[in-house]
């Protein structure tokens, strides 16, 4: 679902995107998507984020500078409408031009704001990455590094920003929304750093965070908080000059606050800072149901939130098409459970209920698939056809195959994916580099859903 805006973030954000041909078109798109999905819920505007790209191709572009787009709408049309350049992998060029335009008029970069660079790469580079990446540093530059191939570790953790566990990710393609809020959480403590801002905001709490100013012997800080429709019912409360938060609660649900923090120095004059802050909407459970480790027999269920109100969750489920339902109660401190005894290649309509201690009830559904029995394909062989040339072949997967899907993800050159039909049980490999060390995967693919895929190492004699 959409997720709340997070205003009281002032930051140029400039993505480097990996726009070479060493990269499909199915991982381009991919990651056009994680972009969106990455900044989708922040405030746009010449007083908050604004964002550009740049490709990394034989020659490096600017698709638009920062000040062009200033709405979500108009940003997610745009970033939906970027090209893939194709060309050689000149990271090292890009990084030297993305420096001219972090700090550029021409570009739309602003003067003494946060500065963000989010580099998304397939973890090749044909040129020289480390003095332009260490001068973008020197220069306040907070670098985060998405690796999604086979990046060198080392290389790439001296590259991002310090500490690596922080600004370093390496993530399949196919996973990058598994690290989306991790990583615009990190960017978010890099933009608001300097400003009052809040964090963990609830339907009737938030926790306020500001920079530090003062100190315990220096002064103290009032705080002072209202509805923004009914500023008469102002709240004030005074900490100690050596706190930087402090948690408002007793708030009521879907309300803009308007919050004031104001420095009382005995040394030096500080202007006071303000922020708006919305509560979000009472929580309602479940708000969000999920299936996953789904295997022939069973899969796992489980939900959010899980709230004191809730004395007990209902497991309702059954295949579909059909009638026959059965039931499972779960206590209401849980948030998952295993439903068990299933068919095998069947869609199952799972609903959840949660029953409240006011003997209220809110259901949510979803559909699961169970997996075809032994649906992997087993003994995965590789065979030398000849100078950077290989031959995959595999035993059949058991079940009603409709066809084999075979990845290769190249260790120089691009990934290749080939579709093949179910009597097909080989394919030729070309163009793997001599001293390369290539990886491999064969998936069966079902009506509902992939089967579980083998993956092998295949090192290319030189």
């Amino acid at each position: 679902g959409p997720q709340p805006s997070i205003s009281n973030s002032e930051g140029d954000l400039l993505f480097l995107l990996d726009s070479s041909g060493s990269v499909s078109y199915y991982e381009f798109s991919r990651v056009k998507e994680f972009m969106w999905d990455l900044v989708q819920p922040f405030a746009f505007g010449p007083k908050d984020v604004q964002t550009s790209i740049i490709h990394i191709s034989t020659t490096p572009t600017m698709e638009f500078p920062f000040d062009r787009y200033l709405s979500s709408g108009t940003l997610q049309q745009a970033i939906r409408d970027t090209q893939q350049l194709m060309g050689d992998t000149n990271t090292g060029k890009a990084l030297s031009y993305a420096k001219e335009k972090f700090f550029s008029d021409e570009a739309g970069a602003r003067p003494d704001v946060p500065k963000v660079l989010v580099w998304v790469t397939d973890g090749f580079s044909t040129d020289d990455i480390s003095e332009p990446m260490q001068l973008l540093k020197d220069m306040g530059v907070t670098v985060f590094i998405v690796s999604t191939g086979r990046g060198n570790y080392l290389e790439l953790s001296a590259a991002a920003s310090q500490p690596p566990e922080k600004h370093l990710h390496f993530v399949d393609v196919d996973d990058l929304p598994i690290i989306t809020k991790e990583l615009r959480d990190a960017i978010l403590d890099v933009i608001q750093a300097n400003r009052l801002h809040a964090v963990d905001i609830t339907s009737s709490s938030f926790r306020l965070m500001w920079p530090k100013l003062l100190s315990q012997e220096t002064g103290y800080y009032t705080l002072e908080y209202a509805p923004i429709d009914d500023l008469a019912r102002k709240r004030t409360n005074q900490v100690s000059g050596a706190h930087t938060s402090l948690m408002l609660s007793n708030l009521a649900p879907e309300t803009t606050y308007e919050v004031a923090l104001i420095p009382e120095s005995n040394v030096h004059y500080f202007p006071p800072q303000t922020t708006r802050v919305t509560t979000l909407a009472e929580e309602i459970s479940p708000a969000q149901v999920l299936i996953s480790e789904s295997g022939p027999h069973s899969f796992h269920v489980s939900w959010a939130p899980t709230l004191d109100s809730v004395i007990g969750y209902q497991i309702l489920y059954g295949p579909l098409p059909g009638n026959s339902v059965k039931l499972l109660e779960v206590d209401g401190k849980h948030n998952s459970t295993v439903v068990e005894n299933l068919a095998p290649n069947t869609t199952y309509l799972v609903t959840v209920t949660a029953i409240y201690k006011s003997g209220r009830e809110k259901s949510l559904s979803a559909k699961a698939c169970t997996q075809e029995e032994g649906s992997k394909v087993r003994h995965l062989r590789f065979e030398d056809m000849g100078p950077n040339t290989l031959k995959a072949s595999w035993d059949s997967a058991d079940g009603k195959v409709l066809g084999y899907r075979v990845r290769c993800r190249r260790q120089t050159g691009p990934s290749s994916v080939i579709s093949v039909s179910p009597q097909i049980h080989s394919v030729l490999l070309t163009d793997l580099a001599s001293g390369t060390t290539n990886k491999v995967c064969v998936k069966p693919m079902y009506k509902n859903q992939p089967g579980k895929g083998l993956c092998r190492m295949v090192h290319m004699q030189p």
